[in-house]
Formats: structure tokens, C-alpha cells, sequence
């Protein structure tokens, strides 16, 4: 098995990035990506612990794009040579997602509960902070009794203390990635909310203008939808790519190293992706030989 999206305590995961390393190699993982949204302050903690073993690790990150209505996330794989844009767009997202959070303090404040920066800043343990950290707060206060509950009443999209998130421009986040030697993969593409009868020139667009690769396998989709998805994918010539999108206790559904349908991600993905170990930029087409 491999793993192509996952996250750690340097974004929103549970486990450090040491953790997560260990977790996979426990798991008989081959390869691990850490993917962390608009960070990349875990790969070198997770580098580390990867050479110390056979697994296979594979640096990169997950850019917020700004889009309406839905999300839109870019992985990029490979981020081997992080350059000075690439850190300045990282320290602009850094600022958004600051902002962000101080809007829904105040949202919270609002509804009369009493919280402050630092009280979030504390929970975070000097991490990037993020929704998973309000949910513990409420947690916390007695408000809902676990992480999830505060997402469906509070925290998710439409909820009292939600917040959209602000992101990159499209061809500014392929350029970043490019230029750190990386792919830009299109993450869990059901999440743009895009009609299947608007998606195929949505993705052709994108394509043009310099998507790389598009993540067809993600477990929030279900079977039939990833197969169009790499059926969408191979038409185009992008990369196919698969991930569990792993985050820890926050979400025990998702595990390292399975997508859509309990199926287990094989190495062939990896191996549809030559260059990427290498800094480059190029794929080959292929059918995934995923097991279930």
C-alpha cells in the first residue's frame, strides 16, 4: 500500500509527523505523502523518521485555492525544492488563515462565549491553528460532546461559526509547486461542487493552464464516481492519483493507505508517476491496479 494525501499536527492531523511515519510503516505502507494544508513545517521532522526505515517518503503539501461554492484544494507532490515564491505564498496563506481564525472568535463571541486567541493558541500546542482546535474547545466547554458534532452544528459550512477560507489564485499555486519541483494534483474534485455535465471542461481548463495530475480516488467520493473521475483523468492525460486524505482521531473513518470503498491504494499509482521521486513534473498513463 501507499498513501498519496495525509495529514499531521503541523495542519490538522492528530499525529506528529514522526507519528504518522510510524503509523504508516506499522501499516506496511511502501510510500507516504504528508500533505499538510498550507504548510510544509512537518516534512522535515517526517523525512527524518522515514530514512530510518525502507518506507518511502514523498514531501508535499495541500494549497487552498480560492473558489465559489465549493472547495477546492490543490495537492502538490514532490515539493523537494521549496523556492522563495513558494515560501512567500505559504507566509500569504499563513496570514489569511490568521485572519480567518480571528473572524470566528469573533463570531463565537458573539454567542456570548468567552474565548480569546491565545485560548485557541493554547489548544494548538504551536501548531497551525485550525477548525479541529474551536471543535476541542467546545469540547472542552461542554458544547458538543466530540469533534464531530461540533463540525455538524457549528464549525461546518453554513454553521453559525463558519468562516470561508481565501486562497491562492489557480496558475499562481501550479506555479509555486512547479517551481519547488512538484505536481499539482486537483484533490477530492466532488468537493468543487461542479455538475458532471460542467466538470469535464472545468478539468480541461485546468489542465491547460497547468494541472498535473487529478486526485480520482478519495473516500468522501463513492466507487463509480473515482472511476469516472480516472476514466475523466486518463482522457486528459493527468496523473491518477489516490489518498485516504488521513487526519488522526479527528476522523477515525479514514484510514492510511485506503480510499473509496475500502480499497487498498497500490504501488502502481506511485509507479504511474516516474519523475515525482526525481523533482520532475511528468506522468504516464495507466489504469491503477487497485485492490479491494
Amino acid at each position: 500500500m501507499i498513501d498519496l494525501h495525509t495529514h499531521s499536527s503541523a495542519s490538522d492531523g492528530s499525529l506528529s509527523p514522526a507519528q504518522l511515519i510510524e503509523n504508516a510503516r506499522q501499516q506496511g505502507l511502501s510510500a507516504l505523502a504528508l500533505t499538510d494544508h498550507d504548510t510544509i513545517a512537518g516534512l522535515e521532522e517526517a523525512k527524518q523518521e522515514a530514512e530510518k526505515s525502507a518506507l518511502r517518503f514523498i514531501p508535499g503539501i495541500e494549497i487552498e485555492i480560492t473558489w465559489e461554492p465549493g472547495e477546492f484544494h490543490l495537492l502538490g507532490l514532490g515539493i523537494y525544492q521549496p523556492s522563495s515564491a513558494f515560501l512567500e505564498a505559504l507566509a500569504e496563506l499563513a496570514h489569511l488563515r490568521e485572519m480567518r481564525n480571528r473572524k470566528i472568535i469573533q463570531r463565537m463571541q458573539e454567542w456570548s462565549i468567552q474565548v480569546t486567541y491565545e485560548d485557541i493558541l493554547s489548544l494548538s500546542m504551536g501548531q497551525s491553528i485550525g477548525r479541529p482546535h474551536f471543535a476541542s474547545l467546545l469540547v472542552k466547554r461542554g458544547m458538543v460532546k466530540n469533534q464531530e458534532q461540533a463540525f455538524s452544528m457549528y464549525l461546518g459550512r453554513g454553521r453559525p461559526f463558519y468562516v470561508p477560507k481565501e486562497g491562492l489564485e489557480f496558475r499562481r499555486a501550479v506555479q509555486v509547486i512547479q517551481d519547488a519541483g512538484g505536481i499539482a494534483v486537483l484533490a477530492h474534485p466532488m468537493s468543487l461542487y461542479v455538475a458532471w455535465g460542467h466538470l469535464p471542461n472545468l478539468v480541461k481548463n485546468l489542465k491547460d493552464q497547468g494541472l498535473n495530475g487529478i486526485e480520482a480516488w478519495h473516500p468522501t467520493a463513492k466507487v463509480r464516481s473515482c472511476k469516472r473521475l480516472e476514466e475523466l483523468g486518463k482522457s486528459l492525460g493527468l496523473c491518477i492519483t489516490a489518498g485516504s486524505d488521513f487526519h488522526g482521531q479527528s476522523r477515525p473513518d479514514r484510514k492510511l493507505g485506503i480510499t473509496a470503498g475500502n480499497i487498498k491504494i497500490d504501488d502502481a499509482v506511485l509507479a504511474a508517476i516516474p519523475a515525482l521521486g526525481e523533482g520532475g513534473g511528468a506522468c504516464v498513463k495507466g489504469l491503477l491496479n487497485l485492490k479491494g
